[in-house]
């Protein structure tokens, strides 16, 4: 509880140092007072104020030049600063995607069934169906569908390669990582491609075939190429 209330302080600190440079009190290169001052007049104690700047310098408005203070770089912060978040959480989930689905398509490729290699082709005729057409009023409507099919393919890649933890750690990650995927489409605006499909397509054949290597390479090139695109 007690993290809590200093990270709420820490909020309201960097609003009210907001406030007084969108007010004028300090120019733009301006050095803002010691952290002591800043407490003082805060009426918040000095880690406090060190997180309401590391805020702030997170946002674009100030700048920490070591052993000389805390200068103003900016007038107003970043319009994009949540989106910058949003797209920093799906870059994490990504790689840790990559850090289990590599090492599960691999496992797939060689431990893969007939019942595997069946519930792997209809997931991926799933998918296919669940992609937009050309000239799609509204493609966006049909994002969390995509989604959803895409995860059920890629659950049914961790479940061919019958190792219990490594789908544990994907059922456990699914829920964020299904919102951090419809985040991600919904920032790219566009989704299910022909050269998407076809890097699945291209993934479950690397899996039917018993090919380790080319399913571990096509399974991080295809999440390298999603992280790509938050660029």
């Amino acid at each position: 509880m007690a993290q809590v209330v200093r990270e709420t302080l820490a909020d309201r600190a960097a609003q009210l140092l907001l406030e007084r440079i969108g007010a004028g009190e300090w120019v733009l290169g301006e050095r803002l007072p010691g952290e002591t001052t800043l407490a003082l007049q805060l009426g918040v104690g000095r880690s406090t104020v060190r997180e309401a700047i590391r805020q702030l310098a997170g946002r674009g408005v100030l700048v920490t030049r070591q052993g000389v203070g805390v200068f103003v770089s900016a007038l107003e912060p970043r319009d994009d600063w949540d989106e910058v978040l949003r797209r920093a959480d799906i870059l994490a989930v990504i790689e840790t995607r990559t850090a289990i689905e590599s090492e599960a398509s691999a496992l797939a490729a060689r431990r893969r069934t007939p019942a595997d290699v069946r519930r792997l082709r209809r997931a991926l005729s799933v998918r296919e169906a669940s992609r937009p057409e050309q000239g799609e009023s509204d493609p966006r409507a049909m994002i969390e569908g995509h989604v959803d099919a895409d995860l059920a393919l890629h659950r049914a890649i961790v479940s061919a390669a019958h190792n219990a933890v490594l789908a544990e750690l994907f059922d456990a990650l699914t829920p964020r990582l299904r919102q951090a995927m419809v985040d991600m489409l919904r920032i790219r605006g566009v989704f299910g491609d022909a050269e998407d499909h076809a890097a699945h397509e291209q993934l479950v054949e690397a899996v039917v075939r018993g090919d380790s290597a080319a399913a571990a390479a096509l399974s991080r090139e295809h999440l390298a190429g999603l992280a790509a695109a938050l660029g």
